[in-house]
């Protein structure tokens, strides 16, 4: 993904060179390493819903799972779109998102692996807010992604686009 500058207005002071874009590798590293992933998606009657996630970044998607009956999944099954934020407003990764069903959450290379070093779990362990519930799993995969350093925000403010 090539990196580009946001679409802020003006008052906002956006350097209009490239000198100081993030590579998209500062990305996929802090979303590789995230614990928790806050996701946001919306309720059919345009309301908001913002909860967070476990999951695991391979391959320029997040995978993860939630309770088949969750309001997550419920928003999802009407519009699978989502915007996908890490915890910091100071080295800040925001991802607008389609999720898309996984129906063999095993078959992805990696992801029982990597949830089971970061959670102490398998994926199939994983993925579902109570014991006993039936998960349904996702890859998010981005079509925008935003990033900026807000102690060098006007310099670091970056986009891309898929």
């Amino acid at each position: 993904m090539d990196p580009s500058r946001p679409a802020f207005t003006p008052a906002y002071g956006i350097s209009p060179t490239a000198t100081g874009l993030l590579p998209w590798s500062h990305v996929t590293q802090r979303l590789a390493a995230a614990r928790n992933y806050w996701i946001a998606t919306t309720r059919p009657d345009g309301r908001p819903h913002v909860a967070p996630v476990w999951g695991a970044w391979l391959d320029d998607a997040l995978y993860f799972g939630t309770e088949r009956a969750s309001v997550k999944a419920r928003n999802l099954a009407t519009n699978p779109a989502l915007a996908l934020h890490l915890e910091s407003g100071d080295d800040v990764v925001i991802l607008e998102c389609v999720a898309a069903i996984l129906p063999d959450p095993l078959a992805i290379p990696g992801l029982d692996a990597a949830f089971r070093a970061k959670y102490g779990m398998g994926a199939a362990d994983a993925g579902t807010e109570a014991p006993g519930a039936e998960p349904l799993w996702y890859a998010a995969s981005p079509h925008i992604a935003f990033a900026w350093l807000e102690s060098d925000f006007v310099t670091t403010a970056t986009r891309w686009r898929r």
